[in-house]
């Protein structure tokens, strides 16, 4: 029974990480999951989320140019490619004014779009170096799983919060482009 306990709670914990390190969904998609479907104390799902956030950044920052030279030989991967340096060029010059805080708020916003990995591609676009984006996405991890976290644990004011934050920010939004 005992050995159930463990290994039911090593792979609910490896399946947090796991989604907590894909893109897109990153830690917005793993605290709920942990908290809400796994049950998870809150503390245990922010780190758990934090850690698996955070492992691809690394890698991300130090081999940029090879993995999108490597995915680049492949037609699906040469679009996913394409798509990607696009859409990070454009967030780069929205960010290039604010550098670092930037980096840290563009992380720490919860919205889709927005996290670690894209984080990551737009330091390469700025020129940031390894050691100052791998701070600014720490941080900005760190902010965007506290919100999360907080989030999750107001329920459906939490969702409230959060939903009339994105259509406030949407109105902003909407709002300067027309000017």
């Amino acid at each position: 029974m005992l050995t159930e306990i463990i290994n039911s709670s090593l792979q609910q914990q490896l399946i947090v990480l796991i989604i907590a390190a894909l893109p897109v969904v990153e830690l917005r998609g793993a605290i709920p999951v942990a908290m809400d479907i796994f049950h998870m104390p809150w503390y245990q799902s922010l780190i758990l989320s934090l850690i698996g956030n955070l492992m691809p950044v690394p890698f991300l920052l130090l081999f940029y140019n090879v993995i999108t030279r490597t995915l680049s030989r492949v037609k699906i991967g040469k679009i996913f490619i394409e798509w990607l340096s696009q859409r990070s060029t454009r967030q780069a010059r929205i960010l290039e004014k604010y550098k670092h805080i930037g980096i840290i708020l563009f992380t720490a916003i919860p919205f889709p779009g927005t996290g670690a990995w894209t984080a990551s591609i737009v330091t390469h676009f700025l020129g940031i170096s390894f050691k100052n984006a791998l701070l600014d996405i720490i941080i900005g991890v760190i902010g965007a799983g506290v919100i999360v976290t907080v989030l999750v644990l107001l329920g459906w004011i939490g969702a409230g919060i959060a939903g009339v934050g994105i259509i406030a920010l949407a109105i902003l939004h909407f709002r300067r482009r027309r000017h």
